[in-house]
């Protein structure tokens, strides 16, 4: 970002000059940026609707999120991904789409942008973009600019997701299949759990231990997702993946 910074228009007075606009109870709410850690998790709004059309280029939708007990809407699928990893965060506590509109200063004149994200977790809040890499402009890169700039001011954190790496999107789309509640009929949950206990098994070998291993697949899944149990992420999930004992969050 600092390569850009110097294209914002950051006098003396930016605090109170640049503003944002939210949306709360229906209503929409305006403030210098300086005020703008007033916003309340609940009963915020999108600050402009989200589009479904059948010649559309990206893919809206919702995504169910195990952590607020809610479906929340995307404009694309890196957005969806990117919801599902905050989903698997287990820090997070709600999470805003569209949440402000932000107009700021530059050196050629006003502009304005709209964050994709505004997430809410037990540590903090997290101003979030999500645009490709390949698809970055410069004037993206002073959108984002502004951005950091407004976060950093309020204490938030701030980041532009710009992809991912093959073996994480796999991974959480594998254990996220498994990541709502189950009924435990067999007892496998504590048998699993009982079982790493004196140190990391391979994921194959552990399911396979049981009395009913494609019910104790799933159940693995489901306990990675819950912290019950630990795996390495650093690559795929696989058959030869240790799993270690874990902590729970939820």
């Amino acid at each position: 970002m600092d390569e850009v910074r110097g294209a914002l228009g950051l006098g003396p007075d930016w605090t109170r000059c640049w503003t944002a606009t939210w949306r709360y109870a229906g209503n929409e709410v305006n403030c210098p940026v300086r005020d703008l850690g007033s916003v309340p998790a609940a009963g915020c709004e999108p600050v402009r609707r989200f589009s479904w059309r059948r010649d559309q280029r990206h893919r809206s939708g919702l995504q169910f999120l195990v952590s607020t007990g809610r479906h929340h809407g995307f404009e694309s699928l890196e957005e969806a991904r990117l919801l599902l990893a905050l989903d698997f965060a287990a820090d997070l506590v709600n999470v805003l789409a569209q949440p402000l509109r932000l107009r700021y200063s530059t050196r050629s004149g006003p502009r304005e942008h709209i964050p994709d994200f505004l997430a809410f977790s037990r540590t903090g809040r997290w101003l979030i973009d999500v645009r490709p890499a390949a698809r970055v402009t410069q004037q993206d890169r002073v959108a984002f600019a502004a951005s950091a700039e407004v976060a950093l001011l309020l204490g938030w954190r701030y980041v532009v997701v710009t992809g991912w790496k093959p073996h994480v999107t796999s991974t959480l789309d594998t254990l996220s299949a498994q990541r709502r509640p189950l009924t435990d009929r067999l007892g496998m949950a504590d048998a699993l759990v009982a079982a790493v206990a004196a140190g990391p098994r391979p994921f194959g070998e552990l399911a396979g231990s049981t009395v009913a291993p494609p019910v104790a697949r799933a159940w693995l899944l489901h306990l990675l997702w819950q912290r019950r149990l630990g795996v390495e992420l650093g690559s795929a999930l696989s058959e030869t993946s240790l799993v270690c004992a874990g902590k729970e969050y939820r």
